[in-house]
């Protein structure tokens, strides 16, 4: 083991132990938090209007008659619910939600009614949940890889940007969850990082992604961490920029990607066929503007550690009671202490960033218990989150009513899938499936209008689509009149209880469509 990695693992060692009883003793750990976030939280405003006084939450006894209170008066709330308290957060009002003043916000997709959501950041939430998280997945990686080099050279990220809130007294600011990450980071931190600051937060991808090539090309880069889309075409345009064939011919010490956002599975033969080694390791965590949630403990085992000690208390809705749970008439639902392995679960979260019962929208099943191991099985609405453009069902029925509108046509049925990268030099997009029972003038106009319109609801979408960055322009299949409803029929699934997919994680329902269509020409 090197000096620098025994220096690191010593600074690291209570994170170190707290893994090690996570694994073993997760629960307890989730009761300490219980009352240290209604404690906190009985001093806000939203603590006042929920009664958090009624109990003593400093006082650590009485969990399950607490708990049973908690879940019966704190309905469980999405983000659109949330609103009417961020709004008044970005005004300037301090202490809605959490005990400290807010300065941050975390700009992330949009959901049914808003553009973008914006998720607060406090003090705590950005040093023991975002900071935390990751300290405790780099600590456990180097612990079970005492030879790892990381620490010999630069580690790569892309970041984002930041700018001020406009809604609010000039002290406050919104961007990328990266951005204000890199923002916030300790001066040692920027030592073992790269690129620079001012470059790792210039606003448009395709310059930022120009400026790394000069800068960082001749260092020496050990690991990356990022969404594998954006990180795919800055290692592709690295290659372009140095003309040699392989990562490792550029950073030939390169050992590590910790990935997250979206699935890592389409990506992995493309990243292994430009990181031509056996050294190199594939980490996936759970990273997301709400929270840190969990990270990959195991890089044999495909499921992640969740992350139990990190200012979040976590709950969980069992899928086949989901409606029941969010229409108010079940309110008792698990906590981690009543979890079953391979059951499906909505995950909701309550936070020291101020989150209070909020559904995130992602689905999980636990893979393992005692540890803890949970796999991200999809979200609780419809979604398509291939490139990290989240597109979700709301956005694309309301853009396809726009480009409808605007081509003067009509259509009666679609669904739509990914088509992903299958080379280095290629990227991906969004495939169309479209049963018109109007056609417009021009489906290639159509698809333009509609990609644009998808941009205008979605904005992460916008953000993949900018100068094709991730994502080139959808593609729309049209298939002839009567085509879904004959694939329906041989899927036995014509009735009032069955529904196209409008939404789907794979090209396999597209390309039944477009042979039954082709068939019936």
């Amino acid at each position: 083991m090197s000096l620098i990695n025994n220096i690191y693992l010593k600074a690291s060692r209570g994170f170190i132990k707290e893994i090690e009883i996570s694994q073993s003793a997760p629960c307890d750990y989730q009761r300490e938090w219980f009352f240290k976030l209604l404690d906190a939280g009985s001093s806000t405003s939203f603590g006042e209007e929920h009664c958090f006084n009624r109990f003593n939450f400093s006082n650590k006894r009485e969990y399950s008659k607490k708990l049973e209170y908690f879940q019966n008066n704190v309905p469980i709330r999405d983000y659109d619910a949330f609103v009417p308290y961020i709004e008044r957060l970005r005004r300037g009002e301090n202490y809605v939600l959490w005990n400290q003043k807010v300065k941050w916000f975390a700009k992330s997709s949009g959901t049914s009614s808003d553009r973008s959501k914006f998720i607060p950041i406090t003090p705590d939430s950005l040093k023991i949940t975002h900071y935390g998280g990751f300290r405790r997945m780099l600590s456990w990686y180097v612990a079970n890889n005492p030879d790892s080099r990381i620490f010999h050279g630069k580690a790569l990220t892309l970041g984002g940007s930041v700018q001020i809130d406009e809604k609010g007294n000039g002290e406050c600011y919104y961007g990328d969850l990266s951005a204000i990450l890199l923002k916030n980071s300790p001066s040692l931190v920027e030592v073992v990082r790269t690129p620079k600051r001012e470059t790792a937060m210039i606003a448009d991808f395709n310059k930022k992604v120009e400026a790394i090539c000069k800068e960082c090309v001749n260092q020496d880069v050990t690991n990356i961490s990022g969404v594998p889309s954006w990180n795919l075409i800055l290692l592709n345009k690295i290659l372009e920029y140095s003309g040699k064939e392989n990562i490792l011919q550029v950073w030939p010490h390169m050992e590590l990607f910790m990935h997250g956002g979206i699935g890592f599975g389409p990506y992995r033969d493309i990243y292994k066929s430009i990181i031509p080694t056996d050294g190199m390791h594939y980490l996936e965590n759970y990273n997301a503007s709400e929270g840190y949630f969990a990270f990959q403990d195991d890089l044999s085992v495909d499921s992640m550690l969740l992350t139990v000690n990190n200012g979040i208390f976590y709950e969980f809705i069992p899928m086949d009671i989901f409606d029941d749970v969010i229409s108010g008439k079940q309110k008792r639902i698990p906590t981690l202490e009543d979890v079953e392995v391979g059951v499906d679960y909505a995950v909701v979260i309550t936070t020291c960033g101020g989150l209070w019962r909020y559904l995130i929208g992602d689905c999980v099943r636990f893979t393992s218990l005692f540890p803890h191991r949970i796999q991200i099985t999809g979200r609780t609405q419809l979604c398509i989150n291939a490139f990290g453009e989240e597109l979700m069902i709301s956005n694309a029925e309301k853009a396809l009513v726009d480009a409808c509108r605007e081509c003067k046509c009509s259509v009666s049925e679609f669904t739509v899938a990914p088509v992903f990268m299958d080379s280095v030099d290629s990227k991906g997009y969004h495939k169309w499936a479209v049963e018109f029972s109007n056609l417009p003038d021009s489906i290639d106009h159509f698809a333009m209008t509609l990609d644009a319109a998808l941009g205008r609801y979605n904005s992460d979408y916008a953000a993949k689509r900018s100068g094709d960055a991730t994502m080139v322009r959808l593609e729309i299949a049209s298939l002839k009149p009567g085509t879904f409803m004959k694939w329906m029929e041989k899927r036995n699934k014509v009735g009032g209880q069955n529904k196209v997919p409008r939404l789907y994680g794979d090209l396999r329902f597209v390309e039944e469509l477009v042979q039954l269509s082709t068939e019936e020409r």
